[in-house]
Formats: structure tokens, sequence, C-alpha cells
């Protein structure tokens, strides 16, 4: 089978999206399947620096990156559009990363040009919270190009079920597909020494740590955060809070004016973007997991954290909210600075508990989240499109 992947940007500042499609092409590959993802050089305001429209061999998979050109905000490409001009019905399946971006207009256009079926992977913007933002704009592309991109799908890649009735009321014709993400246990399987992660920032030294990992971003929560560890540190004088992750749009200023109303920002140590035995080491070295996101399709940090056996504490706007409460693996609490507070105090205050949930989420991660078990249901649902049950409509 001859796969396409077809997304703006792989590069890591983008967080979740990118890093999981080059992970999911990858393990894909491994079950003797020919994968190729067609992305933009886009990197922020730079540029990656990789070869041009020729395929370069990535974790054993082909990537072809093409340049991004003015509108970089909208990811446009020519080069991308005539290479799926003539290339897309070489493919048997192509899966669409994202809305709302020239890729996937062009996409979506020549696979319906070609009738070949592809798939559409939201990664979460039909969520109302984040499709009402800028909703004026979003409604008017929707009308002229979007709603038929969606409608015309072979399927709709959701990663939760929540996701999927979160968009429910688009009534979009196109069948809904649940395949969630997934991880490589291996990489967790023997994390770096206790210690190695405090010993680079003294002022952990002896300190609980409160790990935020994810981009600081609007969506997440951060205003909530920062006035539930405010609520915190007012209890307990041995917290600190860590925020690791990239700041793409400078929101870290409001973050830090929060903390500061808060009188907390000294205690409030950001890493910015973490990748790699740094990331691993500040979740080997962290006491729990917050995400009190506003919108999260599925928080591939969230399993992150479990798979090293922390508990986690999140908020019912990421997906998997429910799989964490019946694992017994976190907390889950609305989008209240309080409720937060109350859960991370209770975590804190409870050895054993802590340690349990833990436990039980790196089981919940073996169990649901690990890779081949994921590639196994999204193989069956390509072989599914393509044998006729779900052919993209004109």
């Amino acid at each position: 089978m001859k796969i396409l992947h077809v997304i703006a940007s792989v590069a890591p500042r983008y967080g979740g999206p990118s890093k999981l499609v080059l992970e999911l092409c990858r393990e894909v590959g491994k079950q003797q399947q020919d994968v190729t993802i067609f992305t933009t050089n886009i990197d922020g305001k730079q540029n990656l620096d990789v070869p041009l429209n020729t395929p370069v061999e990535v974790e054993g998979i082909k990537v072809w990156y093409f340049p991004v050109q003015f509108p970089r905000e909208y990811k446009f490409s020519m080069p991308m559009l005539n290479q799926l001009r003539t290339q897309v019905q070489n493919y048997d399946i192509v899966h669409i990363h994202s809305i709302y971006l020239f890729h996937t207009l062009i996409a979506a256009h020549y696979c319906r040009k070609f009738k070949v079926p592809y798939l559409i992977r939201p990664h979460g913007i039909l969520d109302p919270f984040i499709r009402n933002r800028h909703s004026c704009r979003k409604k008017i592309y929707e009308f002229f190009f979007e709603k038929r991109n969606l409608n015309g799908a072979a399927a709709i890649h959701y990663t939760a079920k929540e996701e999927m009735e979160l968009a429910e009321p688009l009534k979009i014709r196109a069948s809904g597909a649940i395949v969630p993400n997934g991880i490589d246990l291996s990489e967790y399987a023997n994390l770096p020494k206790y210690g190695s992660f405090r010993k680079k920032y003294p002022e952990l030294e002896g300190r609980k740590i409160i790990l935020f990992l994810s981009r600081i971003n609007f969506k997440k929560g951060m205003d909530v955060l920062a006035r539930a560890f405010g609520e915190v540190a007012r209890k307990r004088n041995d917290v600190n809070l860590v925020l690791a992750g990239p700041d793409n749009e400078g929101y870290g200023i409001k973050v830090r004016n929060w903390l500061e109303e808060e009188i907390v920002l000294s205690r409030s140590l950001f890493t910015g973007m973490l990748l790699g035995e740094e990331k691993l080491s500040v979740l080997r070295d962290s006491d729990l997991f917050v995400l009190p996101s506003y919108s999260e399709n599925f928080g591939i940090a969230v399993v992150e954290a479990m798979a090293c056996g922390l508990p986690v504490i999140i908020s019912n706007k990421v997906n998997i909210w429910r799989e964490v409460v019946e694992a017994g693996a976190g907390l889950v609490t609305d989008c209240d600075s309080h409720q937060v507070a109350e859960a991370i105090l209770e975590v804190l205050d409870d050895s054993p508990l802590a340690e349990d949930m833990g436990e039980r989420g790196k089981k919940l991660v073996a169990e649901k989240y690990a890779w081949p078990k994921i590639v196994d249901k999204l193989i069956r649902t390509y072989n599914d499109i393509i044998s006729g049950s779900g052919q993209a409509n004109g």
C-alpha cells in the first residue's frame, strides 16, 4: 500500500502534530507499507535547513520538503501544489493533517480530481472552543473551501471519541474513524537517573516539581494554571512550577504576568522546548503533571507523563480525560483554578495515592497507546477505505 501524508510542517516547535506524524509514519513503514510525507520547510519565522523539492530519508521514510512562500501563515507552497498535481494519483490513500491551510486545500482537491481516497485529521480544530476563535474568517473559508474538503473525505480521523462528538454540530457527511495517538514505549523504558534535571537548576533542590510540558499557548489553560499554582504555593512552601515548552507566539509574557500577580514568578521556571534526554529527565524528576487546557484533542504530553509514572491532573477538555478517570491514573477537573489547586494538593499530600496513579498510568499507556496497537487499527482503516467502504466523494 502506498500512503501519502500531507502536513504543513514537521518542525519540533509545532508540538504534538509534527512529532506524531513522523512517528506514525515510521511505525506504519515498519509494517511493510510504502509511506511518504509531503511538507514545507517552515519553522516559525525561520526555515528548516533541509534539502528542498527532493525526497529525504528520515527514520526510514521518504519526506519531501517544499519551500514555504508568501503568505507564510497560510503555509503556501506552489512547489508542493505542483508535486501533488503530478504525483497524488500514484498513491492508494492520502492522509491530510489539519485544516484551514493551503496544503489541505490542494491535497483534498487533487485527491477528488484523481479519485484518490483521503482522510483528514483535524487535530482538534473542530472543537467549538478553537473553531470560534476568528470564527467569521473560518466560516467564510468553510463556505468556499473547507466544508467541501471535509465532506469529500473518505473519513475524518479523530484521536478520541470526545473529539468526534465535539465536531458533530458541523454535520460533516464523511464518517469518523477513531484512531488514538501513540508512543514508542521503548523510549520510556530506561529513564535518566533521578536528579539529573534538578542538578541543572539548584533552585529545585529539595522541592516538589509541578510540571507543565506543552506549548505556551492560549488554549492550554495557563491562566488557570498560574492561579492554581498561586493557591498551592500559599499553602505549601516546598513547591516549584516548571513550564517546559516552546513559546511560538510570545504568549509567555501573559503567563509571566499572571504568575507575578500571584507572587509566584520567582518559583516558576521556564525552560523552553525540551527534547530527547532533557525531556525525559524533567519527566523523571517531576512529582506530578498538570494540563488544564480549554481544548485538547488528545494530549500526547499526558500520555508521555503517564508512561514515566507521573500522576496527571488534567481538565475535562483534554479529550482522553475519560480514559484517565477509568484507569485511575490521575484527577480530572473543570477549567477552574481552585479545582486544579485542590487536585494538586490532594496528590502532593498523599504519596501512596500519587504512586498508585503513576502505576495505573503506565498500565493504561501500555494497554491503549503503544504504537503497534495504534498502527494495526490505522492500517485496517486504510484497507477498509481502499476496498470501497469509504471512497472520497466528488
